[in-house]
């Protein structure tokens, strides 16, 4: 089963330096229809000014993956971490107990990210953060897994939850696979482009919400970049 959530009818606001929009509840934006899917919590669209950003904050018990679709953002918290994750790269943060975290666009143009927060299978574990870059060419007519709490999953960044997030890079008339599983549920947006799904087209920043699907099966109508999180 598929249901496609168009990126016209999310929830958002535009803040001026931050335009967000919410697939899920979040902020000012309540949906008791939406609160999650499955693990999912989470999934903003944010599109940041440059020489703007989110100023000091606290997080705890939750799994915060960023893929940065465009420009670039900085990372600074209370642990001593600090990096810049560029696009196409992703950073994931485990608050765990607890952490404080900054998140600005340095650069000289926008920025472009999807937040992601995946509910953690376990509470009470010491807060960690990492990024790392994914080309990607790797991800060419393939999907490439980003950020696990799989243990199989050695290439990817670590989470701490039942889920992986995953992307390919296709080109128009290219199809990709996933092996979702029956049980499990996905939740498929494309960065740039189209893709066709059970024979629905998602287009560019479009949810779709997958269940019941032993085999996923993504067909790009355009070249297209997407992006996919699996949960229980």
């Amino acid at each position: 089963m598929i249901e496609v959530r168009p990126f016209a009818g999310l929830g958002g606001a535009d803040h001026g330096w931050l335009n967000a929009k919410h697939h899920f509840s979040f902020a000012d934006y309540y949906d008791p229809a939406r609160m999650n899917w499955g693990g999912l919590r989470v999934w903003n669209d944010d599109t940041i000014a440059p020489k703007t950003g989110f100023p000091p904050h606290p997080h705890r018990d939750m799994e915060i993956i960023t893929y940065v679709r465009e420009g670039a953002i900085t990372h600074q918290d209370n642990l001593g971490n600090k990096g810049r994750t560029e696009a196409g790269d992703v950073q994931v943060m485990s608050a765990g107990t607890g952490i404080t975290h900054s998140e600005y666009n340095l650069e000289d143009v926008t920025t472009k990210i999807f937040q992601i927060w995946i509910v953690p299978t376990a509470k009470g574990d010491k807060p960690s953060w990492g990024a790392r870059p994914f080309p990607k060419g790797d991800r060419a007519g393939q999907f490439v897994t980003l950020a696990s709490g799989f243990a199989e999953d050695a290439d990817a960044l670590t989470i701490r939850t039942d889920a992986r997030i995953v992307a390919a890079t296709l080109k128009a008339g290219e199809t990709a696979e996933y092996p979702l599983g029956a049980n499990r549920r996905g939740y498929l947006v494309p960065a740039t482009g189209a893709v066709e799904i059970e024979g629905q087209r998602v287009g560019a920043r479009d949810g779709a919400a997958i269940d019941q699907t032993e085999t996923l099966r993504v067909t790009a109508i355009e070249d297209s970049e997407v992006i996919l999180v699996d949960v229980a």
